[in-house]
């Protein structure tokens, strides 16, 4: 299993020799407004691509987390084939369709691809007020005979969904949406360093991929500031927080 970080929440997830791109976030540096309400009013995406987005376009599938648009947006609309497999949640499918793509499906109740198993997992974008303005969003979990068991946590803060997918289905790798995304009231909607605790400790054994951070204005948990606080912890051997660009192999 490959596993390519793109930028943000865009992975790119060789598994089983099948190339399966993750919540494609696919725009120029500065093409889309700042997320209001933050401290940080700059244009996003807050860095370019560090690929040719041409290789981003010829997945085997592509499968979108939820609609918000550093998961999904304008260009990736644009650019990607209408006719890839693109599996959704139920809400947002026809939404997608109404884009012209045309080969849509759920994966709320799960997804075969050849001998890869997907199954959808719950989780919390926040809490209180502003956790339901988000509205709902998944995570994915992947198993095949032949591979670790990967979990991507998708835009999520450590809660009892989180908790019970690490219980059900023990994944040996977890991507986790981190960068503490807050606005100027309420607490974080992505994980925070305590949050990155948690989760280590529910899956010990696990090695964790911090994804989601540098990229998005109200993103303002820096890989450094991450790296600095998992020493502290002790803990730097069971965490990998990738530069956008590369790959980590499995």
């Amino acid at each position: 299993m490959d596993i390519q970080q793109i930028r943000n929440a865009t992975l790119v997830v060789t598994y089983a020799n099948q190339v399966l791109l993750i919540d494609p976030f696919l725009g120029e540096k500065g093409s889309l407004p700042p997320f209001g309400q933050t401290p940080n009013a700059v244009a996003n995406p807050l860095v370019d691509l560090p690929v040719d987005v041409k290789t981003l376009l010829d997945p085997d599938a592509i499968f979108v987390t939820h609609l918000h648009a550093d998961h999904f947006d304008d260009a990736a609309k644009q650019l990607l084939p209408k006719h890839l497999p693109l599996y959704a949640q139920q809400e947002d499918a026809q939404q997608i369709r109404e884009a012209g793509f045309t080969n849509v499906s759920s994966f709320d109740s799960g997804v075969t691809i050849g001998d890869i198993q997907v199954h959808r997992t719950g989780g919390q974008h926040g809490v209180g007020e502003i956790g339901e303005r988000m509205g709902r969003v998944s995570g994915l979990v992947l198993t095949h005979p032949d591979e670790p068991t990967l979990y991507i946590a998708g835009d999520t803060i450590w809660c009892d969904e989180v908790a019970h997918a690490i219980e059900q289905h023990t994944p040996d790798i977890i991507v986790v949406n981190s960068g503490a995304a807050q606005f100027l009231t309420g607490e974080p909607i992505t994980m925070s360093q305590r949050d990155l605790l948690a989760v280590h400790e529910a899956a010990a054994e696990a090695t964790i991929i911090v994804s989601h951070l540098e990229s998005v204005n109200h993103c303002l948990l820096r890989r450094d500031m991450i790296a600095d606080f998992l020493a502290a912890f002790h803990l730097s051997a069971h965490f990998l927080i990738p530069e956008d660009g590369e790959t980590m192999s499995f």
